[in-house]
């Protein structure tokens, strides 16, 4: 195993994904890279007062700061790529922001119209601890937003929605340190984005943003074969996961849990009416996020449950 580290220029750094990008970088499967990521809106520089204007990597962004696309050597569609995550760290600041922009949630409260309000943190990873400008601290629990390979049809993608063939803008809080999410590859050499820092997060990302932030994180890329569900699914420390996206969130959740029925019944040797029966007594039924368009359903089969 080859360990790369790999930091944010702007060399490195896209805000659209695109199966024709150059690779910033190229590994071999099991390889390790220490990906260094700005914050999804690309400051350069930290903020000094909440919602304050600072200089950014694009001037007009078309979406997140991403760095990548990497490339792993004889990825090939059909095969899965996981990506392990053995390491993150949030840089020292953060920001959130809600309102001031048309959304479903926005709409619904009245608040699509007013003047956005944003929120400072100041991060403190050994307390393992951020205190917005006001006061309020939450405790840190850092993960990447966005994850995910290249699609496979042509052209330039935006970043915010999430695909279920692609993964990218899941915004799970489940994927910690530890975790390993499965991606689909979608074309030769896979092609994976990183970014969209986040030191914290409630499940559902409510107002549209996390604490977001830079993050310094450590993954290892494996080309794996046979997994148990076709589509992007996770095993983390709360357990194993699996997704749903769709505009529609009853279909979101209905994706979600077929796969988790899906992978439930080999691991029970049972049909999938079991399955289902047995999801029923444990697996839970998260809402991931309603920020990004595509809104998402995880199901979390906990750790342990059922004795797998």
């Amino acid at each position: 195993m080859t360990r790369h580290h790999l930091d944010a220029t702007r060399e490195t750094t896209n805000d659209v994904y695109s199966r024709d990008h150059d690779p910033v970088l190229t590994v071999d499967s099991g390889d390790a890279v220490v990906v260094e990521s700005l914050d999804a809106s690309g400051h350069l520089e930290r903020q000094t007062v909440p919602g304050e204007q600072r200089p950014r990597l694009f001037a007009e962004a078309r979406g997140h700061a991403l760095t990548g696309p990497i490339a792993v050597r004889g990825a090939r569609p059909g095969q899965t790529l996981a990506v392990h995550f053995d390491g993150l760290r949030p840089g020292d600041w953060g920001w959130t922001v809600a309102g001031g922009r048309e959304t479903p949630i926005t709409t619904r409260l009245g608040l699509d119209s007013v003047p956005p309000s944003w929120l400072l943190w100041e991060i403190d990873v050994e307390a393992g601890t951020a205190i917005e400008s006001r006061g309020p601290r939450v405790a840190l629990a850092p993960f990447l937003g966005v994850t995910g390979v290249a699609p496979a049809e042509p052209g330039e993608h935006p970043t915010t929605p999430p695909r279920p063939s692609a993964g990218g803008n899941i915004d799970c809080r489940e994927l910690v340190a530890g975790s390993t999410l499965y991606l689909p590859v979608q074309v030769p050499d896979a092609l994976v984005y990183l970014g969209d820092g986040h030191a914290a997060q409630g499940d559902g990302e409510v107002g549209g943003t996390a604490v977001e932030c830079p993050m310094t994180t450590e993954v290892r890329l494996e080309l794996v074969d046979d997994r148990p569900v076709d589509g992007i699914h996770a095993e983390t420390p709360a357990g194993r996961i699996t997704f749903g996206f769709d505009a529609d969130l009853d279909v979101a959740t209905g994706d979600a849990l077929d796969a988790m029925v899906s992978w439930l019944a080999p691991l029970l040797h049972v049909d999938r009416a079991t399955a289902l029966a047995f999801a029923s007594a444990v697996v839970d039924l998260r809402v991931t996020q309603v920020a990004n368009q595509t809104w998402g359903v995880h199901a979390v089969l906990p750790t342990g449950a059922l004795g797998v």
